[in-house]
């Protein structure tokens, strides 16, 4: 069975609603089960009854009528009697129902009431959207001219009806309704499908002045007939929910970029870099001259005539706002300005509007100009400051960007200022500690190469830049050995800080020791890994009580010995990079010494790698970050063999070229190169002669040293010579057995070596007046500058120098021509 029409309100009908036939004189015909459960009335019981009798007629109303029956047609409220006979408000609805075979009966649809009628729901909520709601409602129609608008909406607020209905949208709200929105209306329009929460930036006719942000929706209005009405568009003004959205993507940001360095420098630039665009259309940032330099200021207020240096700046390219001072630039700020009175009270500035002729510009005329030709409009002005101490000022811009500041954009600043205030106080802490550890650094190195005739070197050290990704501290060392030859030494001590550079000062100190014992380079190594050793154990005793405090437990060494008189070199290394050498014919070669463990490493025994080398050589030892710097490390020591390989008019000069070529920009780890080439003692240089083990070759060992001396012009020396090479060739005739060999050697001081085959080193006494003997030694002290004993594969040797006379004018006498 079907009915004819539509129930008024039927759209509103549900399951739940119950439903009675009525015949033509209103006698039941049929009783749903939604009757039942409204009315409690059985269908057997009421099907054939008719339904008046559960009618409650009402009582007259103050003038006596009584109000009609329900309608034939359309919607009322009613009250029915229950089963138990109580009454029971419903809403009735009544229309004809029409069937083919049937005669004419009549639906009766019932319901609970709601306590309102359905139309009065219709219309409040109308008037609730175009009145009350604080979403914007705008009713356009097929050529999207508005229709209705909510006037309670913030967009729409104070904007007369009369002023904006009929005309188009676009005109209304020109820049919210732009050539996007007005394509999704149409397409709204002409396809019936809507559009959901698309934002669109705009300024609003109650507020022409400020941008907002709006999430549009639209959905097509239809008649009953499916016929397109217009468009229905609902915006919600978004702004503060898009705002405090940016502001924790933007303290987010923050905490991700700002400090993430300890320089000074690059955690000023990491502010700029994170609020510029975002918050502000300049930003500078300055820190005072005595923080840059790593120094702690003190408490409290700055004094208006403090020196501060220009850190960073940053502007976006639209504003045009010149800097007043360049990076790196000191100044001071005018007084009295914003700047100087955040700083006496540590309190920010907030300046909404800057005007040409306010009087605090008159007194920083500079920046004033600048302002004034990039039409800045408002500026904030926030300290710096952290743990109480004023490190610097950041002052932000608006010149491009309409609206000013405010107070909310002075909140945001002011927790940025505070976590890069935190940054550039750890940053200043760092940088005192580096400037402290490079002093004592360089206190630690050698200022000045020494003399010496074996090698013509060079070196180059670069401090690597401070707060970088390497932490490595290395030494180098020029240091001359008996019999006129040197000592090469460039290492590494991995750490940072004061305990490295304490541990770089002990390595070096002991290399010294261990070099004066004549030891070679491999025993050398193992001294200074036992060295090693030790100090790691300190350290981790240390770091028991203090975490923070752990001594560097590694370190990487080359020591390379180079003999002028037999032109050999002795390369030992310990994880350090292979040095390099650079033949005069140009080939460039490695000393292949086994790479070794690092010192303090596992303990593996170090060995030696020999070699002779033509005089001119060139030997290069360097840290690791000289050709860490290439994209692989094959490549950087590639560049450098070709660098070696060029003819260089001096050891300077070719140090320059190397690290010119190595180097694109400042390193993040100090780099050490040591260059040096080889010179040759010549054989008129050296005189050596070989003895057997007899008592009477000590008279022929001296003639012979005279001989020697007097053909060198050295005749001044020559008693001193006799009694050294007496002392020295009696005790090796009285303790060693095999052979003896005298060897004089004429460099910067006169040299007297003699070599035995006894392993047993002799030592200084100092004898009584009743000792018969004891006094060699002593008096061979006596009369040179330096002694020693080095241990060779046959023996020892015993080694003396003397310093070379000169004349009155300072000059050492030459050999006479013969």
């Amino acid at each position: 069975m079907t009915t004819s029409g539509k129930v008024p309100g039927g759209d509103a009908l549900t399951t739940s609603q119950a439903r009675v036939l009525l015949d033509a004189d209103g006698v039941i015909i049929e009783w749903s089960g939604e009757a039942e459960a409204l009315l409690g009335h059985r269908r057997e019981e009421m099907v054939g009854r008719p339904l008046s009798p559960l009618l409650v007629r009402p009582e007259p109303d103050e003038e006596g009528g009584v109000p009609q029956a329900p309608p034939v047609s359309g919607g009322c409220r009613v009250r029915l009697r229950d089963r138990s006979g109580l009454p029971v408000d419903v809403e009735w609805w009544m229309c004809p129902h029409i069937s083919p075979k049937d005669p004419v009966t009549w639906a009766v649809f019932l319901a609970a009431t709601r306590g309102a009628d359905p139309g009065d729901f219709d219309r409040a909520v109308l008037d609730a959207l175009l009145t009350e709601s604080p979403m914007g409602l705008h009713v356009l129609d097929t050529e999207l001219r508005l229709v209705r608008f909510n006037t309670a909406s913030p967009g729409m607020r104070d904007v007369r009806a009369e002023d904006v209905i009929g005309r188009p949208a676009r005109e209304v709200a020109p820049t919210v309704v732009t050539d996007t929105v007005e394509h999704l209306l149409r397409h709204v329009l002409s396809t019936g499908e809507p559009v959901i929460d698309f934002v669109q930036p705009g300024y609003p006719p109650a507020d022409p002045q400020g941008e907002h942000l709006f999430s549009l929706s639209a959905f097509r209005l239809r008649n009953r007939a499916g016929e397109p009405l217009g468009v229905a568009s609902l915006a919600i003004d978004v702004t503060e929910r898009y705002r405090y959205r940016a502001r924790l993507e933007l303290l987010n940001d923050a905490s991700m970029r700002i400090g993430t360095s300890l320089d000074l420098a690059r955690t000023a630039e990491e502010l700029a870099e994170t609020v510029v665009g975002r918050v502000a259309d300049a930003v500078s940032v300055d820190v005072l001259d005595s923080v840059y330099r790593g120094e702690a200021p003190e408490p409290g207020p700055v004094p208006a005539e403090v020196t501060f240096r220009r850190t960073a700046f940053r502007v976006i390219e639209a504003s045009g706002l010149q800097p007043a001072y360049a990076i790196g630039e000191k100044a001071s700020y005018g007084f009295p300005t914003p700047l100087t009175q955040c700083l006496a009270d540590l309190r920010p500035r907030l300046i909404p509007k800057v005007n040409d002729d306010d009087t605090w510009l008159a007194h920083d005329p500079l920046r004033a100009d600048r302002m004034r030709a990039a039409r800045v409009h408002s500026m904030m002005v926030v300290p710096l400051a952290a743990r109480g101490v004023v490190l610097g000022v950041a002052s932000f811009y608006r010149s491009v960007t309409h609206e000013p500041f405010d107070e909310d954009d002075l909140t945001i600043v002011g927790e940025l200022a505070a976590h890069t205030a935190l940054g550039l106080d750890n940053a200043r802490r760092y940088t005192r500690e580096h400037t402290a550890a490079l002093v004592l650094q360089n206190s630690l190195l050698p200022g000045r190469l020494p003399d010496q005739n074996a090698v013509e070197a060079a070196f180059s050290y670069l401090p690597g830049h401070a707060g970088g990704p390497w932490h490595d501290v290395p030494w180098y060392d020029v240091i001359p050995l008996s019999g006129a030859r040197i000592a090469l030494v460039v290492g590494d001590v991995a750490g940072h800080g004061m305990r490295a550079v304490a541990t770089m000062g002990r390595l070096r100190a002991a290399t010294h020791s261990l070099a004066a014992l004549d030891l070679t380079p491999d025993e050398v190594l193992a001294h200074l890994d036992d060295l090693m050793v030790r100090l790691a154990e300190e350290g981790r005793l240390a770091a028991a009580n203090d975490p923070l405090d752990v001594q560097p437990t590694t370190a990487t060494c080359a020591y390379a010995v180079y003999d002028p008189v037999s032109r050999h070199l002795v390369v030992a290394r310990a994880g350090h990079p292979t040095p390099l050498l650079a033949h005069p014919d140009g080939h460039v070669a490695s000393a292949d010494a086994p790479a070794g463990p690092p010192l303090g490493g596992d303990g593996l025994p170090f060995e030696t790698w020999d070699t002779r080398l033509p005089e001119g050589t060139l030997i290069a030892l360097y840290t690791e970050g000289l050709v860490r710097r290439s994209p692989d490390e094959a490549g950087g020591v590639a560049r450098l063999r070709c660098v070696l390989a060029q003819q260089h008019a001096c050891m300077r000069e070719a140090c320059d070229a190397v690290i010119y070529s190595q180097l694109s920009g400042r390193a993040a780890e100090d780099i050490v190169l040591l260059l040096a080439r080889t010179c040759v003692l010549n054989d008129d240089q050296v005189a050596s002669w070989t003895f057997p083990s007899d008592p009477a070759i000590v008279a022929t060992a001296r003639t012979l040293a005279d001989r020697q001396l007097t053909s060198w012009g050295l005749s001044e020396l020559a008693f001193t010579t006799e009694v050294i090479v007496s002392e020295l060739v009696t005790n090796a005739i009285r303790y060693a057995p095999g052979t003896i060999q005298v060897r004089l050697i004429r460099d910067r001081a006169l040299i007297c070596e003699v070599t035995d085959g006894s392993s047993a080193a002799p030592y200084l006494r100092h004898p009584r007046t009743t000792d018969e003997g004891g006094r060699g030694l002593l008096l061979v002290a006596q009369l040179t500058d330096r002694w020693g004993t080095r241990h060779t594969r046959r023996g020892k040797t015993i080694w003396t120098e003397q310093p070379l006379p000169t004349h009155p004018d300072g000059t050492v006498p030459v050999a006479p021509d013969r």
